[in-house]
């Protein structure tokens, strides 16, 4: 065979073909069905993307992943955008994904309700595990932005209702990155303080986006672990929130939230006013009414002791009426006289059962009498015997000459065989 011809190397050519892929998709946009999504305990996440035909190996990386809103799930339709590049180590090529999105339903949204559905089949939305708020709070918490517009309207209307009550605000970011945890760690510090009352968690109104921090898990969390009553005050009365669905209580603004806590002040000194009203009114009710109840109560208390002792003293004599009859001597009494009564039973049970005895030892008697052979002997009858104990019944059995036992009823005889006939010919009386 004439001629050259090049050989490379399975690197070499895995190079060229990398160099290839990576500069002619180095950005793109891929749409699929999310498979065999796995995530690792590093952070990174691997899945597969397909269609009817193909399938594409994907990768999320730590820093990316952290970023994407909702949760990654088999069957969920996205588009992912990023680079191909080629793993040599395996021989294959994979997107390394920079963006990850839902397809038709956006990522935020899709987030919210994958928390909501997940929150909800915990329980933590029941309306069981809801506190009522305290009627007269002492010290009120605030959790929200300490420039935001929330935080002065919320002032406002305490400071107009009741002024004299305590503020305790926990100062925190409530929206961008890191706010969330933000937010619970105010929630975690007002509950350290062991004696808030009751927290108001909220900020103004705001796009999605901007109410995010409020949707997140770590701040629903903190509201489900917080000793004290949570109410949320998020964005405006259109705008809805994970952290509404778990406080204790929705506010539809920061002021109404306010306005849910604080009572107001006017509104509580003509309650006392008109209790104090009502005491004196009692109080000075006229003299005989009292003097009459009196009376009342002293004939009512006569009656009962009349009544009293008159069931003691009854008590009294049933118990000493109880007593002599448990007392030894009478236990004594009544044990002898049953004992007697039991002794006359067996000495008469005892008869019984010796004259049955001796009647039944006669009849055993008499029957055995009469199925006795010496019964039998008794009427005329004899037993004959050969000389070797054999009973002869008939006369072949012995021959003349032959010596016979002949038992009578008393007695016996030894006797010879003078002769034998096989019948009995002796004339007929």
């Amino acid at each position: 065979m004439t001629g050259s011809r090049t050989v490379v190397t399975v690197s070499q050519l895995t190079e060229e073909l990398r160099a290839t892929l990576e500069e002619r998709f180095p950005a793109v946009w891929v749409e699929g069905e999310i498979s065999n999504f796995r995530a690792y305990g590093s952070g990174h996440a691997y899945f597969t993307l397909k269609d009817v035909d193909a399938q594409l190996r994907c990768v999320v990386f730590r820093t990316r992943a952290q970023r994407i809103r909702f949760q990654p799930a088999d069957g969920l339709h996205v588009v992912a955008f990023g680079s191909v590049e080629v793993y040599a180590q395996r021989g294959e090529y994979q997107l390394v994904v920079e963006l990850l999105e839902p397809k038709g339903l956006g990522a935020l949204q899709l987030a919210f309700e994958q928390l909501k559905a997940r929150l909800g089949a915990e329980g933590l939305f029941d309306t069981a595990r809801k506190r009522e708020l305290p009627r007269f709070p002492r010290k009120i918490g605030i959790v929200t932005s300490p420039s935001g517009a929330a935080l002065r309207d919320m002032l406002r209307v305490i400071g107009r209702r009741f002024g004299e009550l305590h503020i305790v605000i926990a100062p925190c970011r409530v929206q961008g990155e890191g706010a969330a945890e933000e937010v619970a760690q105010g929630l975690r510090d007002l509950d350290a303080l062991g004696d808030v009352d009751v927290i108001i968690v909220g900020r103004g109104g705001g796009s999605l986006e901007d109410l995010w921090a409020f949707n997140e898990e770590v701040v629903a969390r903190a509201i489900a672990a917080a000793k004290a009553p949570v109410i949320s005050a998020v964005g405006h009365e259109v705008d809805f929130t994970i952290a509404d669905f778990v406080a204790d209580l929705r506010a539809p603004t920061p002021s109404a939230a306010a306005e849910l806590v604080v009572r107001e002040k006017q509104a509580v000194v003509h309650t006392l006013e008109e209790l104090r009203g009502r005491l004196e009114r009692a109080a000075t009710r006229p003299l005989r009414d009292l003097e009459r109840r009196v009376d009342d109560l002293s004939l009512r208390l006569r009656r009962a002791m009349t009544g009293e002792l008159r069931h003691t003293s009854h008590r009294v004599e049933m118990l000493t009426s109880t007593l002599r009859s448990t007392s030894p001597v009478a236990r004594v009494a009544t044990g002898r006289h049953r004992l007697e009564r039991l002794d006359a039973r067996l000495a008469a049970a005892v008869t019984r059962s010796c004259e049955h005895s001796r009647a039944r030892l006669r009849a055993v008697v008499a029957k055995l009498d009469s199925l006795s052979p010496l019964a039998v002997l008794g009427r005329g009858y004899s037993l004959t015997r050969t000389s070797a104990g054999a009973i002869v019944r008939n006369a072949r059995q012995v021959r003349a000459g032959d010596d016979v036992h002949v038992l009578l009823h008393e007695g016996s005889l030894d006797c010879r065989v003078a002769r034998t006939r096989d019948q009995d010919d002796r004339p007929q009386v």
